[in-house]
């Protein structure tokens, strides 16, 4: 089932590919015909994309190793460096945009483009809006990080496309500027997107996770009966899987077997309710119990 789940998520990686070699050389192509600034700036950050989208292929890839001496818990956590390598990967395309624009906005470099352009950049984006509702699909099927951030990828470039035309649209009009000044807005979502990816990936990295769902997890192991008190839970993202470490205690009457038979429940409860990979429950007796029976 897990090979299953990482080969479609592989799957939504050779898509993004594919999408984004036809689209890049169509949009290049037209943008040097046409003399659209937005549409080769759209071009170029798609070209760039294909790069991102090998990244998150690899990563893939390298996470269905299995676990050996030097990596116990797996290789997980190379989809989410495909991810942060395709967040730089994004950021110094989006600077170059940026300065390509500028530069052609200073130096009064403007063209109208052919309406032709403008037909190009609308196709572009009804593409790439049905890829990345497919590659969302896959995100949420198989919780994975690097699909995720391909996904935001080709929605940020639907969104740029779409401003692209509207921008060439806008050239037709007696307002030329208002191509260039497209590509510039282009490079600023280009490194906006960049950012958020970033921003997850390095969060994952440095073992950050979620507030809101160790909240609820805490709330789904207080209501196991037998609990006397949750001395602590943390929980890490590895990959696409959650790793959780919980401390609880327990009635000191127990023996061996009854405390173990609590951390089982525990561990049921949170694979059945939060697709939990990896739970470590710790028991210990309570003190308060403790202090009583000395007494």
């Amino acid at each position: 089932m897990e090979k299953d789940l990482t080969k479609l998520s592989e799957k939504a990686a050779w898509l993004s590919i594919g999408a984004y070699i036809l689209l890049s050389a169509g949009k290049l192509a037209a943008g040097y015909f046409t003399h659209s600034k937005a549409l080769t700036a759209d071009g170029l950050n798609n070209s760039t994309d294909i790069l991102a989208s090998l990244a998150v292929l690899v990563g893939l890839k390298l996470s269905r190793k299995p676990a050996d001496q030097d990596h116990p818990y797996g290789h997980r956590r190379a989809e989410t460096i495909a991810s942060l390598i395709a967040s730089f990967i994004m950021t110094a395309v989006g600077i170059e945009v940026l300065v390509k624009a500028g530069q052609a906005l200073i130096n009064k470099q403007i063209h109208r483009p052919d309406w032709s352009a403008v037909w190009v950049s609308l196709v572009c984006a009804i593409i790439m809006y049905i890829v990345y509702r497919y590659n969302l699909y896959i995100a949420k099927k198989t919780n994975s990080q690097a699909v995720k951030a391909a996904a935001k990828d080709n929605l940020s470039d639907s969104l740029v496309s779409l401003g692209a035309c509207i921008g060439i649209i806008g050239s037709q009009f007696q307002l030329p500027w208002l191509d260039p000044v497209t590509a510039f807005i282009v490079g600023g979502i280009i490194c906006k997107t960049a950012w958020e990816i970033f921003q997850e990936s390095t969060h994952t990295l440095t073992d950050g996770i979620d507030v809101n769902l160790l909240a609820q997890l805490h709330h789904s192991v207080a209501q196991v009966q037998g609990v006397k008190q949750i001395q602590r839970i943390k929980g890490r993202l590895h990959g696409n899987e959650i790793l959780v470490d919980v401390d609880i205690t327990v009635d000191p009457h127990l023996n061996v077997i009854e405390s173990h038979m609590i951390t089982e429940v525990i561990e049921e409860k949170l694979r059945n309710e939060f697709q939990i990979a990896h739970i470590q429950v710790h028991v210990e007796p309570d003190q308060n119990q403790r202090i009583a029976i000395k007494k």
